[in-house]
């Protein structure tokens, strides 16, 4: 039966690669050059290191890759396909900072405002340091106010001070059950998660230090306060309707659940089954902003595109062409990667192309994703990539970024002027 499953898969397998292939144009890619990308991703299936992912290269809005590659689900014979749902973690905090964002161009704050004036928890923030010499041993830290407080700005650029846990504080953040970024099995509102997380110490100084990690969940509950509404139906009736990004969600309805991509982990070089979360089936009530959208390759092209076109897709616009750009200027000075990037609202953008150095093309910004997916537009080039997968963990594979230079180097017909970088 299983050989049978797996014949069946592969006949699927090879009906969604003549589909996709039938869609695609060439808009300035060599298509031998790009057969480079296929063989990659096809090589590491091949070798037992990924069990299926999903390609999208876009140029001025047109498709120059779309295709599948692999097993949506291995042990079921179950192809990878075009409209495989995949878990975004934090491929999510982009189109919750286009969330926050929305309401900022209607006047509802100031982004240098304090995050304490909407979420009240946050209004006397202090800081963890270093205990003075001599202390006892069990002292890990004592606190002191912080210098700045934290803005929205903070929270879009990761300046606020808050990580996923980790430093002086590590385990009180532990004992508060707010250590990582998963949410999606929690019995409680992310509004309850994240007015506990106001009682512990900030690992930094707001505005002074890039530290990742729950701002963009505080974020997502500032657009709750702010509109009257849960993060879910925000994003729903304001961004995901609009843009036609009609499996876009926090949790996964039942009758899509076949549709959901296998998580699979490498570990020790063994590909096995990873933790699949609780995105189908559990409480379904906490809406991480930071880490919790499902969406599948074409709905999150959708919403990239969106950020390519300035704000705009297809009559719908959510943005201004200025705000968007705010977006992808540098936000956090030298703080980000040591200065070899720099970091806008809700990304990273790569500004300094030497520094960085990689064939990433310059003012390109993105981000990837726990569950190993990566994402990048380039405004000079017009161009949309999406590299989609499961894999967590992913034992030290560095594919998705290797997959963006192989992009790269298949388009042959750049840009003529130079973009401009600040």
């Amino acid at each position: 039966m299983m050989h049978a499953a797996l014949r069946l898969g592969f006949v699927g397998i090879l009906l969604a690669w003549s589909a996709a292939v039938a869609a695609e144009t060439n808009r300035g890619f060599d298509p031998e050059r790009l057969g480079r990308l296929d063989a990659l991703i096809q090589d590491h299936i091949d070798r037992g290191q990924l069990a299926g992912a999903v390609m999208y290269v876009a140029r001025d809005g047109g498709t120059v890759r779309l295709r599948p590659y692999g097993w949506q689900d291995l042990e079921g014979g179950r192809p990878m396909r075009a409209d495989t749902i995949f878990r975004l973690a934090s491929m999510s905090k982009a189109v919750t900072t286009v969330a926050a964002l929305m309401l900022y161009e209607e006047g509802r704050f100031a982004l240098n405002d304090p995050v304490s004036r909407y979420l009240p928890a946050f209004a006397q923030p202090v800081v963890a340091v270093a205990p003075p010499a001599g202390s006892a041993p069990e002292v890990k830290y004592v606190t002191v106010p912080a210098r700045n407080p934290i803005t929205i700005r903070d929270l879009m650029r990761h300046t606020a001070g808050l990580t996923y846990g980790s430093g002086l504080a590590s385990d009180d953040y532990k004992q508060a059950g707010l250590f990582g970024w998963y949410f999606a099995d929690r019995d409680e509102t992310i509004g309850e998660a994240v007015n506990r997380l106001a009682r512990l110490p900030l690992h930094g100084h707001p505005g002074e230090a890039y530290q990742y990690g729950f701002a963009t969940d505080v974020l997502g509950h500032l657009v709750e306060v702010v509109s009257g509404q849960p993060l879910d139906q925000f994003i729903e009736s304001r961004i995901a309707r609009p843009l036609g990004m009609k499996d876009t969600c926090f949790f996964l309805p039942p009758e899509k659940g076949g549709r959901l991509a296998t998580v699979y982990g490498l570990r020790n070089g063994v590909l096995g089954r990873g933790d699949q979360g609780a995105y189908v089936t559990g409480p379904r009530k906490c809406f991480s902003g930071g880490a919790g959208l499902l969406a599948t390759v074409g709905d999150y092209a959708r919403f990239l595109q969106m950020l390519l076109n300035e704000g705009e897709l297809e009559g719908a616009r959510l943005l201004s062409p200025t705000t968007v750009r705010l977006m992808h200027a540098n936000q956090a000075g030298g703080t980000f990667e040591g200065g070899r990037r720099d970091f806008g609202l809700g990304f990273w953008v790569n500004n300094h192309p030497g520094a960085y150095g990689e064939a990433i093309g310059a003012g390109a910004y993105g981000w990837g994703s726990a569950y190993f997916p990566e994402y990048l537009v380039d405004p000079h080039e017009r161009v949309v990539a999406i590299f989609m997968a499961q894999l967590l963990p992913a034992g030290g594979l560095d594919l998705a970024h290797r997959a963006k230079n192989l992009v790269y180097q298949a388009l042959v017909e750049p840009a003529e002027s130079p973009p401009r970088v600040p």
